[in-house]
């Protein structure tokens, strides 16, 4: 190949790469406003992979565009862009209606993250709604993976909706170099004692790496009486924040 060649696959890699670290950064972003009523935080867990997807494929396809003989390709498909697009909508039909759905889901809410449900056979905790997919946890710990296009056109159980409580999930930074494992045990620990008298149980996990500095985020979602959450997320805080100190681990 040619060193011009070589110089377009540079440029098209190196905008890929800022496109992926570009969404990177715009999902930490958004993914500090976690203190949030579960019907905006599953709103936002939503807008989050929207625009993360849109910067990345914005990016590929730059990219893409970059290199000659790519544009050339494009430029045919654009001048038959009636015939790739009926192609191309039976193809991914499924997909683009469960991204529909799932945007219609966060939108309409049926459902938020947190509540407990029923879909069909499928019974669980709404742990993750995702661009095409929701995620159910059962109380044995099982996922059930579903369609958001049968959310959409299904019957929804929802037994929270109306409920006393709500979710909560706080974000805790720890140092890097301490065992995460019991972090993340006295984490729910102290959840426990802040939540009590909920009968749902708290659950902690590690949900992020900070390399520059040097830490390690665990997210505890937790439940607290409805319309104070604000107020149940300072408390586990300072609850955490004194075990901790206590355990030497900060």
């Amino acid at each position: 190949m040619s060193e011009e060649t070589w110089q377009q696959l540079a440029v098209a890699g190196g905008m890929i790469v800022v496109a992926f670290f570009a969404a990177r950064l715009v999902d930490r972003a958004l993914m500090r406003r976690l203190e949030l009523p579960p019907e905006a935080l599953t709103r936002y867990r939503v807008l989050r992979r929207s625009v993360t997807a849109t910067i990345v494929a914005l990016g590929i396809l730059s990219a893409l565009l970059v290199i000659p003989q790519v544009r050339a390709v494009a430029g045919g498909v654009l001048a038959s862009g009636a015939v790739a697009g009926l192609v191309i909508g039976m193809a991914a039909r499924s997909t683009l209606a469960n991204f529909v759905a799932g945007v219609l889901v966060a939108v309409t809410q049926p459902l938020r993250l947190g509540d407990d449900v029923e879909v069909g056979d499928a019974a669980g905790t709404v742990e993750e709604i995702a661009l095409t997919y929701t995620t159910l946890r059962s109380a044995e710990g099982a996922r059930f993976f579903i369609p958001n296009e049968l959310l959409a056109s299904d019957t929804i159980r929802n037994a929270t909706i109306g409920g006393a409580e709500q979710l909560m999930q706080v974000s805790i930074p720890v140092p890097l170099a301490a065992d995460l494992n019991r972090v993340v045990s006295l984490v729910e620990e102290e959840a426990r004692v802040a939540t009590s008298p909920s009968e749902k149980q708290p659950t902690a996990q590690v949900t992020d790496f900070e390399a520059q500095a040097q830490t390690a985020v665990v997210t505890v979602d937790a439940w607290a009486p409805r319309g104070e959450v604000g107020l149940a997320a300072s408390a586990l805080r300072l609850a955490v924040h004194r075990r901790l100190r206590a355990e030497g681990i900060l």
